[in-house]
């Protein structure tokens, strides 16, 4: 009866043969990926070393094709196969796939780089990730996303049956700003704007205040807010309005710069603005200086301003008062709220960009959860009405002893 073949990847007996003083072969059979048997043998100067020589040179062995994805493929590897794959299917954008490059080079291959794909658990993957949380929550987050991208290729490829990574993260419970943390957010902002005596650097402008102001009265995003440009804004009408037309991105070896298109279809919009972001916008476009882009919002350069460096003056100014929760997304979020008690989700939605109410009413609005009416039910844990209760019906006849 013929003996079953090899498993792929696998090898049979390892057998052992003194060549000499102090030099020994140890030889195996190898089933390669290409399904043919080959014989591979290593040499040392004991038996056990040269078992072990082999075990590693088994272990080392790749498939002849370069673009093989097994358990023993490096996970740097398998990093750069999938960030050439996703480049090569153009489904994901340029700003995105930079963001990647830019967790995989600094986070994943300097710490899990030299591992084997089997060797990826989900143990040394979560101590990785809460090692880069205690200083970076953010690249941790980055750096969980881009793994579980990179698993999931290795699963498809075959050389893992499942993904270590959990991508599915628990709801969180959205939370809006009250209109005093409100005037909270306002005030820190006013404090953070004074000159600090002593302090090096130039003077803080007004920027951060008035983009925020901007957003509370749009309830656009942080990069549809910087690529706002004066010929998006309409002040001669009855109702002045302001056109989201565009976002500012990053892309490697670019910069920032503005992309003429939103982050969706939807994100092309029309706003009318409140009265206090007109004062606002008035006041600027008196004082504006010029800059080659037309940006209502420019760098002292005239060039864009980036998300990262309002999102790190944001971060400066709200420290030590209590609204370290607060991020640019919170104001965004207050707007969704207050719309959709004031009026309904279908404005709320339209207004921040969405394309159907479902993702503005999942993430974006703080509502109470409503219980069934179960108040008949309920009144049965009454009580036993009473005759001097002038609002109840009295007991009725009593029976006679």
């Amino acid at each position: 009866m013929a003996r079953p073949p090899l498993p792929i990847g696998t090898w049979g007996n390892i057998r052992t043969e003194k060549l000499g003083p102090n030099r020994y072969c140890a030889r195996t059979r190898y089933r390669d990926h290409d399904g043919k048997t080959r014989d591979v043998e290593a040499t040392d100067t004991t038996g056990p070393a040269a078992i072990r020589a082999l075990k590693i040179k088994l272990r080392d062995r790749v498939a002849p094709n370069d673009d093989e994805i097994t358990r023993e493929t490096h996970v740097s590897t398998l990093a750069a196969r999938w960030l050439e794959e996703i480049t090569a299917e153009e489904r994901v954008s340029p700003q995105s796939i930079s963001r990647y490059e830019i967790s995989v080079r600094v986070s994943i291959v300097p710490a899990l780089g030299d591992l084997r794909i089997r060797e990826a658990s989900a143990g040394r993957i979560d101590k990785f990730l809460r090692k880069i949380a205690e200083d970076r929550p953010s690249a941790a987050k980055s750096a969980k996303v881009v793994l579980g991208q990179m698993l999931a290729l290795a699963v498809r490829r075959g050389a893992l049956t499942t993904n270590p990574i959990r991508l599915r993260k628990p709801r969180k419970t959205v939370v809006a700003l009250e209109r005093e943390q409100l005037d909270d957010v306002r005030a820190a902002i006013r404090r953070w704007q004074q000159p600090t005596p002593g302090k090096s650097g130039p003077r803080p402008t007004s920027d951060l205040a008035d983009i925020v102001d901007l957003m509370l009265a749009t309830g656009a995003r942080i990069g549809e807010i910087l690529a706002l440009r004066w010929e998006d804004l309409d002040l001669a009408v009855e109702h002045p309005v302001l056109t989201i037309c565009g976002t500012i991105i990053y892309v490697k070896g670019q910069g920032f710069f503005r992309q003429e298109w939103t982050k969706t279809d939807a994100g092309f919009r029309s706003v009318v603005l409140p009265r206090f972001a007109v004062g606002m916008l008035m006041a600027r476009k008196l004082d504006a200086a010029d800059n080659p882009y037309d940006a209502i919002f420019a760098s002292r350069r005239g060039t864009w301003l980036s998300p990262p460096n309002v999102r790190r003056q944001w971060r400066a100014a709200r420290a030590d008062t209590g609204l370290e929760w607060v991020t640019p997304h919170t104001f965004r979020k207050t707007v969704a709220t207050l719309i959709d008690r004031e009026a309904n989700t279908d404005s709320a939605a339209a207004q921040l960009g969405h394309g159907s109410n479902e993702i503005t009413k999942k993430h974006y609005i703080v509502k109470a959860a409503l219980a069934p009416d179960s108040s008949a039910i309920l009144e049965q844990l009454g009580g036993r009405p009473t005759s001097d209760d002038p609002e109840k019906p009295g007991p009725g006849p009593q029976p006679t002893a």
